[in-house]
């Protein structure tokens, strides 16, 4: 006999995990299910390891110092996140579905579980080009569990996990090549800011190929050897290693489908606005349903199933490259395309007396904003602490406020939030 309980949860990452913390306060009996470390993805495999190990290469820390710090880190926030789950029943092991209401748990907890409220959150794993020889490159969890680095690294995509990589590799002395199928890197960011950063990223010499398409990996003398075409000319790059990022793929839980659950042609579940699949009771959050990929947004969608109240027409996101970039709501393309007016302003770091003093003067802060009304409706960051700074912005925009309300509230002095405050102004 199956046991009952009011919500299962799949997955123990940032959605899931918050989840299923927050539904048991509410007290409703909650189980989760996890056939690996608690965290998810983003904590064991993602965010986390990648951004010690960007914070400890822009430091100037020994690789060696970087792992063992990275190892701590994770161990801390695994204890940290069991913490959190101390009155939800975590079962480990592998979840099957029997039906939309019924899970078959397979692993060191081999049990059948029911409740009529299933969220599925099982997130994502690296995806590759169908490409001959994309088996001989690595992916980021390959990379993340390396003792020791290449000597030379070809990173096929420069989105945000492959920029991330090339910009914390470059600094702990790995020649990295990046080769991007876009025009531009990070094809989402507005294109100003995108093209800073390649050109402070080339400067510390990053080479970067953009509009390039990847066709085969082979291997070589040197390690590997990766060819792609740009404007139909055909090149090729020799490194000791190579790193495939060009993106996710959904992780989707085995009987999915069978139970009710519909996929979409790139295999992401589809759901509605509550994030309810086509199987009734069954809500997919997070990576999976292909939405928007980041761990903010599961933990969002999240509180969206449970009915609490959360704005998700405006979620910023970040690359933590050196200097970092972050990004929230529209560019003035997006914004044009949209039916709106934009205004574009904006004011850079080397005017900024703290960013002087921290020896960061690199960056901007661009500013999208309609010429009729002044409301907010982008804001586009290059620069120091660029994770931390675009929170302002994107209040102003979640609340409808203008450029003007952020110009016209004091803001600390010396800081580098002066430098939004001046973009706004201006």
């Amino acid at each position: 006999m199956a046991e009952s309980f009011d919500l299962i949860i799949i997955g123990s990452g940032p959605g899931g995990y918050t989840t299923a913390a927050r539904a048991a306060a509410d007290g409703r009996r909650v189980a989760i299910v996890e056939r690996d470390h608690l965290g998810g993805t983003c904590l064991n495999r993602g965010c986390i390891p990648t951004k010690v190990m960007c914070h400890g290469a822009e430091a100037g820390e020994a690789f060696a110092a970087i792992a063992a710090r990275r190892a701590d880190v994770i161990g801390q926030l695994r204890e940290a996140v069991a913490t959190v789950l101390a009155g939800v029943t975590v079962i480990h092991g592998n979840a099957i579905f029997v039906d939309a209401h019924t899970l078959a748990v397979e692993g060191p907890d081999e049990i059948l579980i029911t409740a009529p409220e299933i969220i599925i959150a099982t997130g994502s794993a690296p995806a590759a080009l169908p490409i001959p020889g994309a088996s001989l490159a690595m992916s980021s969890d390959d990379l993340l569990a390396l003792d020791e680095l290449p000597a030379s690294l070809a990173i096929v995509g420069g989105g945000v996990i492959g920029m991330e990589f090339a910009s914390a590799l470059n600094a702990l002395g790995v020649k990295v090549t990046v080769i991007e199928y876009c025009p531009e890197i990070l094809p989402a960011v507005d294109a100003e800011v995108a093209k800073r950063l390649r050109m402070t990223l080339k400067r510390r010499g990053i080479d970067i190929h953009t509009g390039a398409a990847v066709t085969a990996l082979t291997e070589s003398e040197a390690g590997v050897t990766v060819a792609f075409t740009v404007k139909g000319r055909e090149k090729s790059v020799e490194a000791a290693a190579a790193l495939m990022a060009v993106g996710r793929k959904a992780v989707v839980p085995q009987g999915s489908v069978e139970a009710g659950v519909t996929l979409d042609r790139r295999g992401f579940i589809v759901t509605d606005d509550r994030f309810m699949t086509s199987a009734e009771g069954v809500y997919a959050i997070g990576d999976v349903n292909g939405k928007c990929l980041l761990a903010h947004a599961a933990e969002a969608q999240g509180h969206r199933v449970l009915g609490l109240p959360v704005n998700l027409d405006v979620i910023p996101a970040v690359c933590f490259t050196s200097p970092a970039v972050a990004t929230v709501g529209l560019t003035a393309a997006q914004a044009r395309e949209k039916g709106y007016e934009p205004r574009e302003s904006s004011a850079t770091f080397r005017s900024n007396g703290y960013a002087l003093a921290i020896g960061e003067p690199n960056g901007m802060v661009k500013m999208v904003t309609d010429a009729t009304t002044g409301r907010m409706l982008g804001c586009h960051i290059c620069g120091p602490h660029a994770a931390d700074l675009i929170a302002e912005p994107a209040l102003a925009i979640a609340h409808g406020l203008t450029a003007a309300d952020i110009a016209s509230t004091v803001h600390a002095h010396p800081t580098l939030c002066e430098t939004v405050a001046r973009a706004a102004a201006h």
